[in-house]
């Protein structure tokens, strides 16, 4: 069970750390940073909008939202957070994480083991590609997919095919961290929401570890919360060099800077 999660490489790197530890001999393990959000702008948000993906394109927003009958891809004006256009995915289906490689967006659903591919910049919808499992979470990082399912495994996927090429089990602080969702690859890290959560974590995809943890609380005033559900949506525009969040039926988006919370 374990080899077919992780493949063989990476239980024989387990069973030499579980060597370790027998033997008592310590294993370090780096201290992630711990960062907060600052607040740069508020830009309203659809608050109907069940966000499960963000990303940014050419100075525009792409959302993937979810539950049945209702999932969407949407192209937002930032400046204003005015929808510009939207296309839906069949309604027996329920979208989940949204990333772009090259002209495409791909678009997962929930428990369909289906991914939607969109063309840009008109948002045709030009084909499928098949998994196995849930899909939550999804990004790019310029060679290849990277996918979260809810647990604590992120699997690396080809760019063409979409099968899977890699997998990396996630820590933090050296034990298991679980339930990540909504995924945006960013100068060769991973960041990641936790779900149910008001965190985000950053990852080193090449060790799994948590190398800082944002504490995103406080985001909404208490009218904005209302109704509204978990923190889910990180996008980097690069050129501003700032992110833009969100989550499930929120009526409002932040354009954000993650920053060490013990700077002055």
């Amino acid at each position: 069970m374990i080899e077919s999660l992780l493949g063989s490489t990476d239980v024989r790197v387990l069973r030499r750390m579980a060597a370790f530890c027998v033997l008592g001999i310590g294993l370090s393990v780096p201290a992630a940073e711990s960062l907060t959000v600052k607040v740069h702008r508020k830009i309203p948000h659809d608050p109907t909008a069940y966000t499960q993906g963000l990303l940014w394109w050419q100075g525009k927003l792409y959302e993937s939202t979810g539950r049945r009958g209702q999932s969407q891809l949407r192209r937002i004006d930032p400046a204003s957070g005015t929808v510009e256009h939207h296309v839906r995915i069949p309604v027996l289906f329920f979208g989940e994480g949204l990333a772009r490689a090259g002209q495409r967006l791909v678009m997962l659903t929930w428990k369909a083991e289906r991914a939607y591919v969109f063309g840009l910049p008109r948002l045709d919808r030009v084909s499928t590609l098949s998994y196995r499992g849930e899909g939550w979470g999804l990004c790019h990082d310029g060679r290849r997919f990277v996918m979260s399912d809810g647990s604590d495994v992120l699997s690396f996927r080809d760019s063409e095919s979409f099968v899977v090429v890699g997998r990396v089990a996630v820590t933090f602080e050296g034990a298991p961290l679980a339930h990540l969702n909504e995924l945006e690859c960013v100068h060769g890290e991973v960041y990641a929401n936790v779900f149910q959560t008001d965190t985000i974590v950053r990852i080193d995809p090449a060790t799994g570890g948590v190398t800082a943890r944002v504490d995103a609380t406080g985001l909404r005033d208490a009218a904005e919360a209302q109704g509204g559900d978990v923190l889910n949506g990180i996008a980097y525009a690069p050129e501003l060099e700032r992110f833009f969040v969100t989550g499930k039926l929120w009526p409002a988006m932040f354009e954000v800077t993650f920053v060490d919370e013990s700077a002055p």
